[in-house]
C-alpha cells in the first residue's frame, strides 16, 4: 500500500492540487504540513517525512513546489518517494518544466496523470512513453487520443508497445562517466568517485530481446577470466525492463527495451581517480591596492584524448573590480554577480599545460571580515574515454523476424562536483 492522497503545494504552502485516493485523509489536514515543517526547521529537526497526529506528509521539494503524499499507515516509504519522483519525471515528459505556472495551466492534464499514475493508493502506469499513447495535450488543452486504454498498460511488458517497425534497426549505446573530485590546498584528494550511466537510443522493430555484457569483474571472476581489464561496479540501478533474476544469476543483463531514449543502468564506483584536469593556483593580495591571480591547469589523461568545453571557474574577492586578464589559450571573462573569473577553453589535450593571470583593482577601504576563499570549479567533457575503464563488450540482439541490427557504442567523460580549494 502507497499513499492515501497526493498534494502539490506552491512555495508558501497553499494547495494547488489535491488527490484523495482513499478518501480518508480530508483536506484540512493537509493545513498542519507547513506549519509543521517551518516549525522543524527552525529547530534543526527536519526530516522529509513529518507526523502530525495519526496522519504522516512524506515530502519532496522541485523548484518552487512542495509534492505531499499523505498516509494514516505505515505504508513503504521508499515505494512513496520512488512514486513521487516518478510524479516528477512524468510532469517534467509533459510540460518540460515543472513550476507553479505549469501546474496552474495544465489542471485538467495532471488530473488525468494522477488518476492514471495511482489508483486506491497503488500505483499503476508511470511510464511516460505509454502514458503519451493515450493521454494527449495540445495547447494546455485535454485530449484522448484513444477510446480504450492500450493494451501495452495491461502486459506483461508494460513499457513497449507491439507492432514498432523501423526501416534501419539501430541501438545507439552511450556510456557517460561523471567524475566528482575534492581536492584541498596541499594536493591531497579528500573524495573521489564515479558516477556511472549507460543510456541507450532504440529503433529496433517487433519485441527484441537485447543482451548487453560488460567488462564486469564479478561476470569474470564466475567465468574465470584474468581480472585485469574488468570493473567492480557498485550500486547498480537498472531500468524496470531488465531482468533481476537473470542478472544476479549469471551477471547477463538482458531486457526488452522500451522504444526510443531510456537510461538502462546507473552504477556508482569508490575508486581513487586521479584528477583530470590538475589546477595550481597562486593568488598575491596587496593591501588596498591590487589582487593578483595565477592559475595553471595540466591535462592529466592520455595525450591521444581531448577535453572539450573547458571551463574554470577561479573565485575573486567581491570587492574587486578593474578586471586585466592573460591567457596561453582561450579567454576569460569576469562574472562579477558569482565573484568569478570564468576561464574557458575549446579544446585541451590531454598532457597539454595552459596559464592564465588575473589582475583586479580593491578599495582603497580595508574590509571588516575576512571573506573565506571558495574552490576552484572545473567543467569538462572528455569523448571516446572512460575513467574507470568500463566496456560494452557486445550487445546481442534477438528478434523472432531475424533481422540485422547495428549496435553503436560511445564513450564520454564529463565532470560532475569537481572542485580544488586553494586554501
Amino acid at each position: 500500500m502507497s499513499a492515501s492522497a497526493v498534494f502539490i503545494l506552491d512555495v508558501k504552502g497553499k494547495p494547488l492540487i489535491s488527490r484523495n485516493y482513499k478518501g480518508d485523509v480530508p483536506m484540512s489536514k493537509i493545513e498542519h504540513f507547513m506549519p509543521l515543517l517551518v516549525q522543524r526547521e527552525e529547530e534543526g529537526a527536519l526530516t522529509p517525512l513529518l507526523s502530525y497526529g495519526e496522519v504522516h506528509f512524506l515530502w519532496i521539494k522541485h523548484s518552487n513546489l512542495y509534492l505531499v503524499a499523505t498516509t494514516l499507515k505505515n505504508a513503504n516509504a521508499s515505494l512513496v518517494y520512488s512514486f513521487l519522483y516518478k510524479t516528477i519525471e512524468v510532469f517534467c515528459e509533459y510540460f518540460k518544466e515543472l513550476e507553479e505556472e505549469s501546474i496552474r495551466d495544465n489542471f485538467v492534464i495532471v488530473y488525468e496523470l494522477l488518476d492514471e499514475l495511482m489508483d486506491f493508493g497503488f500505483p499503476q502506469t508511470t511510464d511516460s512513453k505509454i502514458l503519451q499513447e493515450y493521454i494527449t495535450q495540445q495547447s494546455n488543452k485535454l485530449e484522448t487520443g484513444k477510446s480504450r486504454v492500450p493494451p501495452t498498460v495491461t502486459n506483461a511488458v508494460s513499457w513497449r508497445s507491439e507492432g514498432i517497425k523501423y526501416k534501419k534497426n539501430e541501438v545507439f549505446i552511450d556510456v557517460i562517466e561523471s567524475v566528482n573530485l575534492l581536492v584541498n590546498a596541499n594536493g591531497s584528494v579528500l573524495l573521489s568517485e564515479i558516477v556511472g550511466s549507460i543510456k541507450l537510443k532504440v529503433f529496433l522493430s517487433g519485441m527484441p530481446e537485447l543482451r548487453l555484457g560488460l567488462n564486469d569483474r564479478v561476470l569474470f571472476e564466475l567465468t574465470g577470466r584474468s581480472k585485469n581489464k574488468s570493473v567492480e561496479l557498485e550500486d547498480v540501478k537498472f531500468h524496470q525492463c531488465v531482468r533481476l533474476s537473470r542478472f544476479d544469476n549469471d551477471r547477463t543483463i538482458s531486457f526488452i527495451p522500451p522504444d526510443g531514449d531510456f537510461e538502462l543502468m546507473s552504477y556508482r564506483l569508490s575508486t581513487q581517480v586521479k584528477p583530470l584536469i590538475w589546477i595550481e593556483s597562486v593568488i598575491e593580495k596587496f593591501s588596498h591596492s591590487r589582487v593578483e591571480i595565477m592559475v595553471k591547469a595540466k591535462g592529466q589523461f592520455k595525450k591521444q584524448s581531448v577535453a572539450n568545453g573547458v571551463e574554470i571557474s577561479v573565485p575573486v574577492p567581491s570587492d574587486a573590480d578593474s578586471p586585466r586578464f592573460k591567457t596561453s589559450v582561450g579567454s576569460a571573462k569576469y562574472v562579477p554577480e558569482k565573484n568569478v573569473v570564468i576561464w574557458s577553453i575549446k579544446s585541451f589535450p590531454g598532457g597539454k599545460e595552459y596559464l592564465i593571470r588575473a589582475h583586479f583593482g580593491l578599495p582603497s577601504v580595508e574590509k571588516e571580515e575576512v571573506e573565506g576563499r571558495p574552490p576552484i570549479g572545473v567543467k569538462f567533457e572528455i569523448p571516446y574515454f572512460t575513467v574507470s575503464g568500463i566496456q560494452v563488450r557486445y550487445m546481442k540482439i534477438i528478434e523472432k523476424s531475424g533481422y540485422q541490427a547495428l549496435p553503436w557504442v560511445r564513450y564520454i567523460t564529463q565532470s560532475g562536483d569537481y572542485q580544488l580549494r586553494t586554501s
